[in-house]
């Protein structure tokens, strides 16, 4: 396996999610987190984002490492970055340093197959469809042409990071190892949020 660091500095944002081979896209202005961006672009440019839980700034167990690939720096200070994301990865313990930023020792050996996904035989057509309502539904426009595409894996990541459900819920697709569990889980979400809309919508006689 590629060599990734055990101690990694870490973002931590509520309601963001991002999978290995997708970009994320983050503006930076917070002294902390320029720090930290400073800090990697002199050492390894990796950065690990992760979500935030709602109480004392506590953090979910599972993340996803990411290199800058891109960087531009405002005159104002603050600075747009892109990640790319490489690997996801396991939080054991927070390390204590004299830092702005917070910093991890992560392990990666639950998500070794996020740098060579196998190919698995899913049919994803019923979930391109219910997506489709779904995202209809919740006013949210994307650009089925160009998302078609994508590789499977790919549509799939892409949805889970866009969808609009809850932080757990999109924390839960991020913990999905496999592509299959992740399409039943992305499924079961999908129709709990139709079946409540249509169930909102009757009409009683």
């Amino acid at each position: 396996m590629k060599f990734f660091p055990n101690l990694i500095p870490i973002f931590p944002l509520g309601g963001v999610i991002y999978f290995p081979k997708t970009n994320l896209p983050l503006n930076i202005f917070e002294q902390r987190y320029l720090d930290l961006v400073n800090d990697t672009m002199r050492k390894d440019k990796l950065i690990g984002m992760i979500q935030l839980q709602k109480k004392n700034e506590e953090i979910y167990k599972i993340g996803c490492l990411g290199k800058i690939s891109d960087i531009q720096r405002n005159v104002d200070g603050k600075i747009l970055i892109n990640l790319t994301g490489l690997i996801r990865f396991e939080v054991l313990e927070e390390v204590e340093n004299s830092k702005l930023y917070r910093e991890f020792r992560v392990d990666y050996k639950k998500f070794t197959s996020d740098l060579e996904p196998k190919s698995e035989n899913i049919d994803i057509k019923k979930l391109m469809e219910k997506a489709k309502v779904f995202f209809k539904k919740n006013g949210i426009l994307l650009n089925w042409d160009e998302f078609n595409k994508l590789n499977k894996l790919q549509k799939i990541d892409t949805l889970s990071m866009i969808a609009p459900v809850t932080n757990q819920e999109k924390q839960k697709l991020l913990e999905s190892i496999t592509l299959n569990e992740k399409v039943k889980t992305l499924g079961d979400i999908i129709d709990f949020y139709l079946h409540e809309i249509n169930f909102n919508n009757l009409t009683l006689q």
